[in-house]
């Protein structure tokens, strides 16, 4: 890979780990960047998941040194989310090459469409505890969204602030710190498995990760 792509997959990791720590939605920037220069659909997604989980890693544990994170509910999350991402990347590498780049057009379009027009909302903390049903909800939500983040990313973390907030009423950055902790699992379970699988690109996802961990470490910081 050239050197000016390298660069220019550095510069797209530091915004879209900028922008995902704060709100998600980093993977519209990053995945495409991928592809962009030329790294194949399924090594792009196993490239982005290495970058993303170093930036994720960064960002959770600002938002737990702050205070964000409930972890009372998370533990129940965690281990649907981790269930989730692996059935997620087994579905996917199961793909043809051809299907998946005409999926991820698709996709990154209607997340995008979503990231756009979505309400803004959170500004006011009615979190009330926990309920068993609560609970339920959230654990089904982290499996589907674990699946959805194995499969293939992009749009995770928006969709976990949306569901944290209209489920359990926290305001955004909680929600955001919530989130992340379960971003972190689904992209932790599912680097695993793309690495043995031999997906990742690392001479564009080794220096791509550092400036998605400077990028996080920002937006976490202006988030809190």
């Amino acid at each position: 890979m050239e050197l000016h792509w390298i660069l220019f997959l550095c510069a797209a990791g530091f915004l879209a780990a900028f922008i995902d720590s704060m709100v998600g939605g980093g993977g519209l920037i990053s995945l495409p960047a991928l592809i962009a220069a030329g790294v194949p659909p399924h090594l792009s997604l196993g490239t982005n998941k290495f970058a993303a989980t170093c930036a994720s890693l960064t960002s959770t544990l600002k938002y737990a040194h702050s205070g964000k994170i409930r972890f009372e509910l998370v533990r129940w999350q965690i281990p649907c989310t981790a269930l989730g991402a692996a059935l997620g990347v087994g579905t996917v590498l199961r793909l043809d090459e051809k299907v998946l780049n005409l999926l991820i057009v698709l996709m990154v379009f209607a997340v995008a469409i979503y990231t756009v027009f979505k309400k803004n909302f959170g500004q006011t903390d009615r979190y009330g505890g926990l309920t068993g049903s609560r609970i339920a909800i959230g654990m089904l939500f982290a499996f589907v969204l674990g699946f959805y983040d194995g499969f293939f990313g992009p749009g995770t973390g928006a969709f976990l602030i949306f569901l944290f907030i209209r489920v359990f009423g926290f305001d955004f950055a909680a929600a955001a710190g919530n989130g992340r902790i379960l971003n972190f699992m689904s992209n932790a379970v599912s680097l695993v498995l793309f690495a043995i699988g031999g997906k990742i690109v690392y001479l564009a996802g080794l220096p791509m990760a550092v400036f998605m961990v400077a990028g996080a470490y920002a937006g976490t910081h202006v988030a809190v």
